[in-house]
């Protein structure tokens, strides 16, 4: 077992007798299946279906005072306080940032965790990423075998994307950051805050630009935030990377374009290419027969 401690995680606690239908009402996924010890990942929108910020939601049992625990990111931590308690109202809620108290630690091999490591449950995006927990920061050190930098590398390895380093808060659609991809967006709950813009997206298939798994052919990564071309054309942006490979927010039916011209995609300067899709992955890649009818009925 091999485990990290993210130190850019925040948490906040919601309970009171509303705690559940209140975040049913405003969070993209559905929180009906968030039980205790089986988590939910979503996201909170803008109204006009843009990312706030995405996180985990993991469910109490009775014994344990009952309510929701919310892993966030850290940097998003004082926005998503302010916003819950906007939308608060008269709700029979309490919302408490345990930031401080505690820590979030996360599989950097995707094996288990200890069970007394804390609340700890499977990650939910991918069974591969194993386990994540939330324990008392006091005692943190034993549990800790691995620099973040671990889990990173295996999370890109994996394909999935992370907010701020792979997509920027309050500028992404959950579909381009691969939220429908990956459970974090539910098309058959009621109303949430943005659903209409994500469900438009879904339905007339208009989701262009999506975080993929790029391969440098120089086995170097170029540094986050590059940007990426081909000819004289923006495809987007370079994301976070780790051993020749990257995740990459890019237009990919501009880079289809690119690639039937015979241009070589470039990352801040250096050649890649896509890398071998992802298994969760149900959109179809440049230069899949499928493609072409998926892009043309996004233009």
């Amino acid at each position: 077992m091999s485990a990290t401690r993210l130190i850019d995680r925040g948490v906040i606690r919601v309970s009171g007798d509303d705690a559940r239908d209140f975040l049913q009402n405003l969070v993209t996924n559905d929180l009906d299946p968030v039980v205790p010890g089986q988590a939910g990942y979503g996201a909170l929108l803008t109204p006009q279906g843009k990312m706030i910020c995405d996180f985990f939601i993991l469910a109490l049992a009775p014994e344990d005072g009952g309510g929701f625990l919310i892993d966030t990111p850290l940097l998003q931590t004082a926005d998503l306080m302010k916003r819950l308690k906007l939308y608060k109202l008269r709700a029979k809620v309490t919302l408490d940032d345990l930031t401080e108290k505690t820590a979030v630690i996360a599989s950097a091999d995707g094996a288990s965790l200890p069970a007394d490591a804390g609340f700890v449950y499977d990650d939910p995006r991918l069974p591969a990423l194993g386990q994540r927990a939330i324990a008392d920061v006091e005692g943190i050190e034993a549990l800790v075998t691995a620099e973040p930098e671990a889990y990173h590398a295996r999370r890109i390895a994996l394909g999935i994307p992370a907010g701020g380093r792979d997509f920027a808060y309050g500028d992404t659609f959950p579909h381009e950051a691969l939220l429908d991809q990956l459970g974090g967006v539910s098309f058959r709950k009621g109303c949430y805050i943005g659903q209409e813009v994500v469900s438009r997206m879904q339905h007339r298939g208009t989701a262009r630009t999506r975080v993929v798994p790029v391969v440098f052919d120089e086995g170097i990564a170029t540094e986050t935030g590059a940007e990426a071309t081909a000819g004289s054309k923006q495809l987007g942006h370079i994301g976070s990377g780790a051993n020749g490979r990257a995740l990459a927010m890019l237009r990919l039916d501009r880079l289809a374009d690119a690639l039937a011209a015979g241009q070589t995609p470039l990352g801040g300067g250096l050649a890649f290419h896509l890398a071998e899709k992802p298994d969760f992955i149900r959109f179809p890649f440049p230069g899949e027969p499928d493609f072409g009818a998926v892009a043309g009925a996004a233009l």
